[in-house]
């Protein structure tokens, strides 16, 4: 097992250094975020030494957030549900990458919408269940399983009437699941402490 976290004497300084540049934890999980998504296009680029260096990159920032948030009595619980929920886009999207690369994008639109959805739906649930276990209560949602399962199924009986009906849906699928896991996520921000965000 590799260890989740770095030795202090490795990490304090480095912390310290940010903290003076003001930059805040949410700021570096996101930074950490945007440097996982340029390693998923390198990979989609069929780059994929470069992409692996800056996966790790990225992934080291992650090392980071947690031990500013305390460094600088900023850990809050809507930043562990901010950290939880861009770790797993992170590691979704460069695994999104490694898909297009050995698929190719154009010829299987299908199968990146179907990931995409497959992610959607999944943090959906996650964002709900993470902020649930930190206090919050939280059943708001534009597109819960009730419509996926609708959509899914009305779109299964009419594909062999028409042949895109499945593709149509899986772009809904794939857009609505994650602007409902975004916007859960929006709940929590205005469910906490001001400090928080």
């Amino acid at each position: 097992m590799l260890p989740h976290t770095a030795p202090r004497r490795l990490i304090d300084p480095i912390v310290r250094g940010i903290a003076r540049t003001g930059l805040t934890p949410n700021g570096v999980t996101a930074i950490g975020f945007i440097v996982n998504a340029a390693a998923a296009l390198l990979a989609a680029q069929s780059l994929l030494f470069a992409a692996g260096i800056v996966t790790l990159t990225g992934s080291a920032l992650d090392l980071l957030d947690g031990a500013l948030a305390r460094a600088t009595g900023r850990a809050s619980r809507y930043g562990a549900v901010f950290d939880a929920v861009l770790d797993r886009y992170s590691e979704v999207t460069v695994l999104t990458g490694i898909l297009i690369h050995l698929s190719g994008a154009a010829e299987h639109t299908g199968a990146v919408l179907v990931f995409a959805s497959i992610t959607g739906s999944v943090l959906v649930s996650y964002v709900r269940a993470r902020a649930e276990v930190l206090g919050f209560s939280l059943r708001e949602g534009l597109f819960t399983r009730p419509e996926r399962v609708v959509l899914i199924a009305a779109a299964l009986m009419a594909a062999p009437w028409w042949p895109d009906a499945l593709l149509w849906a899986l772009w809904i699928l794939a857009v609505l699941t994650n602007l409902t896991a975004i916007q859960r996520w929006y709940f929590v921000q205005r469910l906490s402490n001001p400090r928080d965000s």
